[in-house]
């Protein structure tokens, strides 16, 4: 009987997410409420509420858990096309529909709720960020890139453009801007004689 009350709340959760996402979708983050993802899903608010104590952290859970980005790395021995690769998939999921509008709203109520900002950076950016930390240390290793590299900085160089680009300026994230950030970028990076 508890197997099938947890498959249930399971079935339930998915339909509550899914519910979100498509409300999210058609009217935006500014306008969903729990109450219309509620009537969507057939449920009760209380029933919403129970599990996720705010909208923001509900459509957290919604877009990460429904929507997993498989943002991988590959480890080919060049570290330039590696992380060409990897930052191309990232655009591919980040710079367009419907992904893209959704994840820029989950970020803007992340300034607001701190459970979402906590629950984004556990769950979606220090995962991309370890992975990509440990293709960079990899080229290290290697010496391709220069073994006293701030690795925290190499972040905040790798990652602020497109945050800037998705967020500020809101011009379209393309392959052509990856190739030309990292080709600015790795003059800077490559091991000194």
């Amino acid at each position: 009987m508890t197997d099938r009350r947890a498959t249930r709340a399971d079935s339930r959760a998915e339909t509550i997410m899914r519910s979100t996402l498509e409300l999210a979708r058609e009217a935006g983050y500014a306008k969903l409420s729990v109450e219309a993802v509620a009537a969507r899903a057939g449920v009760g608010k209380h029933t919403v509420y129970r599990r996720w104590p705010s909208k923001g952290v509900l459509f957290l859970d919604s877009l990460l858990s429904l929507h997993e980005p498989a943002l991988e790395y590959a480890d080919t021995g060049d570290i330039t096309a590696d992380l060409r690769r990897q930052i191309h998939a990232a655009v591919d999921l980040l710079g367009a529909p419907p992904w893209g509008p959704l994840y820029r709203a989950l970020i803007g109520e992340a300034q607001h709720d701190p459970a979402v900002a906590a629950g984004l950076n556990e769950r979606f950016i220090r995962p991309q960020a370890e992975k990509t930390v440990a293709r960079i240390k990899a080229a290290q290793r290697r010496g391709q890139l220069a073994a006293d590299l701030d690795l925290d900085l190499m972040m905040a160089i790798l990652s602020g453009p497109l945050y800037f680009t998705l967020l500020i300026t809101q011009e379209p994230l393309t392959h052509d801007y990856v190739d030309r950030v990292l080709h600015a970028l790795f003059a800077g990076l490559a091991p000194r004689p």
